[in-house]
């Protein structure tokens, strides 16, 4: 029988809806380059299939065919326009923009005081991460975390596995030890090719109608006495507040199979 021993989440969307900020941050660092690119709602829901941000603005200058736009450097000119995209991404987190989303700090109080190990599985930056952290549970948030996977700590991103195999060999755990919470197609198809069965799905904002078929159980969020938790897609019955022993069960009926791999499909 295979114990749950992990929470694993990803970041942007899953922790807190974050991907408004980030588009505003792109925005921001285009006219401070001089650019006259905007990328609006719609586009940058479209960019979001691909996963890092500076792979994001490449895709963004190919379709658009913008190469003529970019100095001879053109790796370390994105690479550039990046790091002001942080800086007015965590400036944001600084003037208390961007909250945890519902449930999520109870969760982690209540798994660390379980003793369940924590990691992180994302494709943004390390100082996102550390700012996202820092702002929604306080100085000790980084170290809440056992293992924290961010940025190009792996060479191929989501939906390729390897930050969550990364994070695991960190953890010292295998997949079936673990469980997964995602908000993206993306992230939920990393999770499953590292080996992870038990994944849970809370959409965000720009990820409500992707494809989540293959999801343990999907939620429209993890839930407090304010904003209560409803079941999405999937068979497992929960209160208005998603607990950790919700999680286990949900492992549990998972490894043991009970529930399919498909929105908690029986």
């Amino acid at each position: 029988m295979n114990r749950l021993a992990a929470l694993i989440f990803d970041v942007d969307g899953t922790l807190a809806d974050t991907e408004e900020a980030h588009r505003l941050a792109f925005n921001a660092a285009f006219r401070d380059a001089g650019l006259d690119w905007e990328w609006s709602s719609s586009a940058y829901k479209g960019l979001l299939a691909v996963t890092g941000g500076k792979e994001r603005i490449r895709r963004f200058v190919q379709s658009r065919r913008l190469e003529g736009q970019l100095p001879a450097d053109a790796d370390g000119f994105i690479a550039s326009l990046h790091g002001t995209k942080t800086q007015h991404y965590t400036r944001m987190l600084a003037e208390g923009r961007i909250a945890l989303r519902p449930g999520v700090c109870r969760l982690i109080e209540e798994a660390r005081a379980e003793g369940l190990r924590l990691g992180i599985a994302t494709t943004t930056t390390p100082a996102n991460v550390a700012a996202l952290l820092e702002q929604g549970l306080g100085p000790q948030g980084m170290s809440s975390f056992d293992a924290i996977g961010a940025g190009d700590l792996v060479a191929a991103k989501k939906p390729a596995p390897d930050i969550y195999l990364w994070v695991m060999d960190a953890l010292g755990l295998e997949p079936a030890e673990c469980l997964a919470l995602e908000d993206s197609r993306n992230g939920l198809l990393a999770a499953s090719r590292g080996g992870i069965e038990s994944i849970l799905i809370t959409p965000s904002a720009y990820t409500l109608d992707e494809d989540f078929g293959g999801a343990s159980l999907v939620v429209d969020r993890l839930g407090d006495s304010d904003h209560p938790c409803h079941v999405l897609a999937g068979n497992l019955a929960v209160g208005e507040r998603l607990s950790l022993a919700d999680l286990r069960r949900l492992h549990s009926l998972v490894h043991n199979g009970v529930l399919g791999r498909s929105a908690g499909e029986t």
